[in-house]
C-alpha cells in the first residue's frame, strides 16, 4: 500500500497492545490445531496465540448478523470467588451492588482504583446454590487484564472470609452468537434455553460435554458462551459446527467479533475504558452502585466516584459519541475530531462497518458537540479533516 492510498481492511483495535518476547510465546488454546487445520489466520492477543480470521472478516461478521457464527474466546480470564464473605469481598472490590445477583444471573461490573480508574470490565455469573452447596461467583475478566484482576481481587480479600482462585486453566470458552444459534444449540441439549434469559447461566449438557451455558456475548446478537473443560473443547466445537452447517454457522475470529462490537457500541478495554477513566467518564456510571448494603457501603474507590458523579452532573466530561462516516476514509483509534478548526475529542475505535456499508467510529468528544446530528464535525485524517455525521450509540441494534 502506498501513502496515497487508503486502507480499508477492519483492523483489530487493540492488537499491538501487548508484546510477546522470545521468552514469552504467546499460550495456545485447546482449539489450536483445530483453528489452523482450519485455515486461520492466527495473532498473538493478550499473550495468547488466537484466530483473527478464517477467510473474510467481513463475511464473517456478515454470517454473525444473519446466521450464527463460532468463536473461540479461550482466552478470557476466569476467576472463582467462594466462601461465606465471598459476596461481601466482591462487593467491597467491586464497584456493582454483587449481593443482589440472583442464582444462575450475571451482571456487567468494573473494578477500579483507589482513585475512580477502570481497572477492567467484567462479567460475574452467581454460581450454586446454599442448599446444593456454597455460593461460588465466576469473575470474567479480559484476557489483558486477567492477571492484574486476579492480583487485585487477592490483595482486597485480606479480612474476608473468602477464597479467590484461578481458574484461567480450568475453562475454555466457546461461544455461538447470530439470529440462529438458539436454534444451533437446543438441537444438541435438553437444558431449558427458553427460559434462560439475558445475562443468566445454568449448567447443562451439550453434545455430551457437561458445560456452563451462559445467554451472554459482545456482538449485539442473542447468543450464548459455553464455559467447558479444555479437554472437551474439540469436541463440542465439532458438534457445533455440524449442527450449525445447515443453517449458515461460519467460525470467526477476533476481527470480526471487533466490528461487532463496535456497530453494537460495546466498549473495549485499552480504547474507550482506561485508568485515566471512571465509569461516569466513560457514560457508564450506571454499574455503579453507592447504595451497596454489605460492608456498610465500603468499596474501593467510593470517594473518588463519589466525586466524579458529582462532577459528571454540573460539569459533563467528554461524552461517548458515534461518527458515521460521509465518504469512505476510515478513522482509526487516536485520530482528532475537529469542530471549527479546534480539537473537540478523539477517537477511540473506528473500523469500516459490514452492516451500515460505511466507516464508523467511537470517539470522545466535548460535551458541546455530542448532541446527535451536530454540525461541522470531522476526523483529521491524515491531515484532511473528514466530514462525519455524530450519531448516538449504538450503531446497530438487533430486533426482538
Amino acid at each position: 500500500m502506498t501513502d496515497g492510498e487508503e486502507d480499508h481492511r477492519p483492523r483489530l483495535s487493540c492488537l499491538g497492545s501487548w508484546s510477546t518476547t522470545h521468552e514469552q510465546r504467546p499460550r495456545k488454546t485447546a482449539l489450536d490445531a483445530l483453528h489452523r487445520s482450519l485455515g486461520a489466520t492466527m495473532t498473538d492477543f493478550a499473550g495468547w496465540d488466537m484466530p483473527l480470521r478464517y477467510g473474510s472478516e467481513r463475511d464473517e461478521h456478515i454470517a454473525v448478523r444473519t446466521k450464527a457464527g463460532l468463536f473461540d474466546l479461550s482466552h478470557m480470564g476466569e476467576i472463582t470467588v467462594t466462601g461465606p464473605q465471598a459476596v461481601d469481598l466482591l462487593d467491597y472490590a467491586l464497584v456493582g451492588n454483587m449481593s443482589t445477583i440472583g442464582p444462575g444471573r450475571a451482571r456487567y461490573t468494573m473494578i477500579c482504583q483507589e482513585d475512580g480508574g477502570i481497572v477492567d470490565d467484567l462479567i460475574v455469573y452467581r454460581l450454586g446454590e446454599q442448599e446444593a452447596g456454597p455460593v461460588q461467583y465466576m469473575v470474567v475478566a479480559n484476557a489483558g487484564n486477567a492477571q492484574i484482576v486476579l492480583d487485585t481481587i487477592t490483595e482486597r480479600a485480606a479480612g474476608f472470609d473468602a477464597e479467590v482462585r484461578d481458574d484461567r486453566d480450568a475453562y475454555s470458552l466457546i461461544a455461538v452468537q447470530g439470529p440462529e444459534s438458539p436454534g444451533i444449540l437446543k438441537s444438541l441439549t435438553d437444558a431449558d434455553l427458553d427460559g434462560l434469559k439475558y445475562y443468566a447461566g445454568l449448567p447443562g449438557t451439550v453434545a455430551g460435554v457437561p458445560a456452563l451455558i451462559a445467554r451472554t456475548g459482545y456482538t449485539g446478537e442473542d447468543g450464548f458462551e459455553l464455559f467447558v473443560a479444555p479437554e472437551h473443547a474439540e469436541k463440542l466445537w465439532q458438534a457445533l459446527t455440524d449442527a450449525g452447517a445447515p443453517v449458515g454457522l461460519v467460525p470467526a475470529g477476533l476481527s470480526c467479533r471487533d466490528t461487532l462490537r463496535l456497530e453494537a457500541g460495546m466498549p473495549l478495554y485499552g480504547h474507550e475504558l482506561t485508568t485515566a477513566l471512571t465509569p461516569f467518564d466513560a457514560g457508564l456510571g450506571r454499574v455503579v452502585k453507592f447504595e451497596k448494603t454489605g460492608n456498610e457501603g465500603r468499596f474501593v474507590g467510593r470517594e473518588a466516584l463519589e466525586a466524579a458523579a458529582e462532577r459528571a452532573e454540573t460539569a459533563p466530561p467528554r461524552k461517548l459519541v458515534g461518527l458515521i462516516a460521509e465518504g469512505r476514509r476510515v478513522p482509526r483509534a487516536g485520530m482528532s475530531v475537529v469542530a471549527g478548526g479546534q480539537v473537540i475529542g478523539e477517537v477511540t475505535s473506528g473500523a469500516p462497518s459490514p452492516t451500515l456499508g460505511k466507516p464508523i467510529a467511537i470517539a470522545y468528544v466535548d460535551a458541546a458537540h455530542a448532541a446527535p446530528g451536530t454540525e461541522g464535525v470531522g476526523v483529521d485524517i491524515r491531515g484532511a479533516h473528514e466530514p462525519y455525521e455524530v450519531v448516538a450509540l449504538p450503531f446497530y441494534k438487533r430486533q426482538k
